[in-house]
Parts: C-alpha cells; structure tokens; sequence
C-alpha cells in the first residue's frame, strides 16, 4: 500500500528546497560569488554585525540587482499560487486559474493605457512618473474583476457559471483593446510593451516590491483562515451553507482577494501564466 506523505514533512522539505533555492539565486549570475560571501553578505542587508572583510561588492550586488530580483519572484509564486487555490475552490474546478475572473487582462489593459497614453498625457507629476505604469496595471485588474462579479450576480446571488462567462468574455474584450493600443503604439512603446506583456523580474525595485510584499502578507495569512469553508463549498453551495458557511460573503471575499494579489504582481512583473494553475496541484 503507497504510503501518502505527511503534510508537516512535506511543508518542512519544501521550505528548505526554497531556502536553497533563494540562496543559489542570490549566489549565482553573471558575476557569481562564493556561496559562503554570499550567506554573510545577505546577513549583513539583514543588519546581522559581521565583519565586511571582502564583502564590499557581494553587499552591493545582492542589495541593489539579486535580492530585489529574488524576493519579488518569491512574492509573485506566492500570490499566483494562493490566488490558484481560491479560484479553483470557487469555481469547483481543478483546471481554473487567477486569470478566469479577469484581473490579468485588465491589468494588462491598464498597462497598455500607461504605457501607450502616458506619453499623451500630460501634467503628471515627476514624483508619480515612475509609478504610473503599475497604478494603472492594479486600476485595470481590479476595475475589470469588479465588473465581473457584478455581472455576475442576480437577486443578491452570486451566480458562479455567469461570472466565468462575464470573465472569459471580457479577458476576450480586454485583449481585443490591448491590440488596439499595440496598433497605435511608435517602435519605442511597441518595444516597451511586448517586453511587459512577456513578464519578467529584471525591473525589481524595492519601491515595486514592498505593497506587493504587503498584499502576498494580508492573502497568505487570510486564506488558509478559510480553508475549511473552500473544503466546505467543494461539496456544493447547498450543503455548505447547511455547514454554516456563509457562501455569498466567502465568494466576496476569493474574488477581491484574487483580485488583489493577482493585480498586485501583474503590476509589479507583468503577465506571467501557469503559476496560478499548476502550483494548487
């Protein structure tokens, strides 16, 4: 008989895989470090007192390219894969992913706004300049998710299957205006485009990683809260509300949740797929 493996076992083998795996990102790149500098360079960023004998450009490399890099990548799978399994919960379905509510396609429809109208607008103020780009990508996430989920709903009833179609629909109706303003852009902010749309880590900053570490706190420490009302509503709205669970209000709150972390890392490394449907799994 397959022997299945405990949670506490796996929990704790996948936290040390983790571990490695952040300590060789930091480690390793066009100019590798040794592992051992690498381990007291990042202790010194933490405010650890060690000497700096040697660790003047390991400090300087980890601080402002590879720690940024690695801890928005970590922020990003993290609030891909909890928006996952909220959406697979919520629509009962193993094959559902963040992007079925739109959040990814209004994102990318406000990026496109940002990246194409920023030019025509004017008047902005240089302060917020560099943030125009990723307010706008979280604008149009959560604008399009909102307009989902009140198109899906009736009588003050959330109706699941009619959210999806709103949300496929409008994912469509989203690319279609992402196109346009593919059409309309000059070389320059054609280029700047399919370089946001691809995803990438190579913008981190710590004035895009800090509200995205934020919201991947608030979504990793409410969701496994309900975990118990998701087991619940897998059975069916009907025999979770006779559980206790109160449907309507855990529908609310999966969709703003996804909403948020899903607009968060779009707008903060762009449109990246498949985290939010293979990691649940």
């Amino acid at each position: 008989m397959k022997q299945r493996v405990q949670p506490r076992s796996l929990f704790i083998g996948l936290s040390l895989l983790c571990l490695l795996a952040v300590w060789l990102s930091l480690a390793l790149g066009p100019v590798s470090l040794p592992l051992l500098d690498t381990l007291r360079a990042g202790l010194r960023l933490l405010g650890v007192p060690i000497a700096a004998d040697g660790l003047e450009q390991a400090e300087l490399i980890l601080g402002q390219i590879r720690l940024p890099r690695t801890l928005l990548g970590l922020a990003v799978g993290a609030v891909l894969a909890l928006s996952g399994v909220a959406m697979q919960g919520l629509f009962r379905n193993p094959l559902a992913d963040p992007g079925l509510v739109g959040v990814a396609s209004g994102a990318a429809l406000g990026a496109a706004i940002a990246i194409v109208g920023g030019s025509w607008l004017g008047g902005i103020p240089e302060w917020f300049a560099p943030y125009l780009l990723s307010v706008c990508a979280f604008a149009g996430g959560l604008g399009v998710t909102a307009l989902v989920y009140r198109l899906g709903r009736r009588d003050g009833q959330t109706n699941v299957a009619t959210m999806l179609l709103a949300g496929i629909a409008l994912t469509a109706l989203a690319g279609s205006a992402v196109g346009l303003f593919t059409y309309l852009a000059d070389d320059a902010t054609l280029r700047t485009l399919t370089f946001w749309n691809l995803g990438s880590l190579n913008g981190a900053s710590y004035a895009r990683l800090w509200p995205l570490l934020v919201v991947t706190l608030a979504v990793a420490l409410w969701l496994p809260r309900r975990a118990q009302a998701l087991n619940a509503l897998l059975l069916g709205e009907s025999e979770a509300r006779h559980l206790g669970v109160e449907v309507e209000s855990l529908k609310r709150e999966l969709v703003f949740c996804t909403a948020l972390g899903v607009g968060a890392a779009v707008a903060a490394a762009g449109l990246i797929g498949f985290i939010g449907l293979v990691v649940p799994h």
